[in-house]
């Protein structure tokens, strides 16, 4: 595997307020990358800074080996799809005209979109398995079938990373998993790397290849998920107790019996 997204001696934040501090980033070609961490460990502040949309108060991003300042908005939007953790549909939009809006990063000022562009949405469209809703306005569509819309716009850009924060957030469980199962195909079969934040630790250690633990704006761990989810991580960071078991396929490791620390409890 090699390094797709790199940063070193990364510090970041809003204001003055510094959350991240000088930390070295890695993220590998082709894998599902995991960030999680307690809540305000700096996870979405790192994946803003990653894809462009904050800058670094210190430190060098690397994009396919160039500086990431190097990058114009739209190219970066070519190289990164984002979908944040709340993302928002004009009203009256349909999801067509939603996942078209991933094209945007493609043209060369207002126009209609051309017919690669055209195909390319309606590809997006049937690969998330929406193509009997494309004419339906997304405000009438089911939680799950909203974030497999957005999902859609964001595969539109055809941009190797996509990033998304928090992607299962509001949804059930079987839409949750779904969402995670979509992604791991858009991953195995498109080739795409994808970085996400996950807070539901057998789902991170279930679905991504690649685990980067953050506590208090530092890196704590990183590696596959059998090495990064250990009793002791768990214990240090995120103040639980918990049976860690594995799977006999692929050796990934799924927590039961949780229970926070007595200390915590007692806080």
């Amino acid at each position: 595997m090699t390094a797709i997204l790199s940063a070193t001696h990364l510090s970041a934040g809003y204001g003055h307020h510094e959350i991240i501090t000088d930390q070295e980033i890695t993220v590998q070609s082709g894998v599902i990358t995991g960030l999680i961490g307690p809540n305000g460990s700096g996870k979405s502040t790192l994946l803003n800074v990653l894809n462009g949309f904050e800058s670094p108060m210190a430190g060098k991003i690397t994009l396919q080996g160039r500086p990431l300042q190097q990058f114009s908005a739209k190219k970066r939007a070519q190289q990164i799809a984002f979908l944040a953790q709340h993302p928002i549909a004009p009203d009256g939009i349909t999801v067509r005209e939603l996942v078209s809006f991933g094209r945007y990063c493609h043209s060369h000022g207002f126009r209609w979109l051309n017919p690669k562009d055209r195909n390319t949405v309606q590809e997006a469209i049937q690969t998330v398995h929406l193509n009997d809703f494309q004419d339906r306005l997304v405000a009438d569509l089911s939680g799950g079938q909203r974030q497999r819309a957005f999902i859609a716009m964001t595969l539109a850009q055809d941009s190797p990373i996509m990033m998304l924060d928090e992607p299962t957030t509001y949804l059930d469980l079987t839409n949750q998993l779904e969402t995670l199962e979509l992604l791991r195909e858009l991953n195995q079969q498109y080739h795409k790397t994808i970085v996400l934040v996950l807070h539901d630790l057998n789902q991170a250690a279930y679905y991504c290849d690649q685990l980067i633990c953050m506590f208090d704006g530092t890196v704590k761990a990183v590696g596959t998920p059998g090495k990064v989810i250990t009793a002791d991580l768990l214990r240090e960071e995120f103040h639980v107790s918990a049976d860690i078991v594995y799977d006999n396929d692929q050796h990934r490791p799924q927590l039961t019996n949780c229970h926070p620390l007595n200390s915590v409890t007692a806080s």
